[in-house]
């Protein structure tokens, strides 16, 4: 079959140009917010703090206890995902108390929900 016939035999893709200037429209849109969080969720041990938020509030140094992370390494990851309105935090007594926000709570409850019907 000749090049020629080959296109030919297949038919043009058609498209509007009212959904081409939305295509062009959301591909100039800025992301980076988007990319930003998908970095963040990146490091496992971030996702493990979600995970483990989501059983129950925590002080950082239980975090510590059941991980080989130092209390610094677990405060800068902290940080970052309070400083990405994942997590929060309160005083309670003598201790800082980080707990998951509507977003965190959201955002884990879906990843969990997508990754299990994979």
């Amino acid at each position: 079959m000749s090049e020629k016939q080959q296109i030919e035999a297949c038919p043009p893709y058609i498209i509007s140009k009212n959904v081409l200037d939305k295509v062009h429209l959301t591909m100039s849109e800025d992301v980076s917010h988007m990319t930003g969080l998908f970095k963040l969720l990146s490091d496992p041990i971030r996702i493990h703090i979600l995970k483990a938020l989501e059983v129950q509030d925590l002080c950082v140094c239980v975090l510590v206890e059941v991980t080989d992370y130092k209390h610094s390494a677990l405060s800068y990851h902290l940080k970052l995902l309070k400083d990405a309105n994942l997590v929060d935090s309160r005083r309670d007594k003598s201790f800082q108390t980080y707990f998951l926000t509507g977003f965190g709570h959201s955002l884990i409850k879906s990843l969990e929900k997508e990754f299990k019907s994979l």
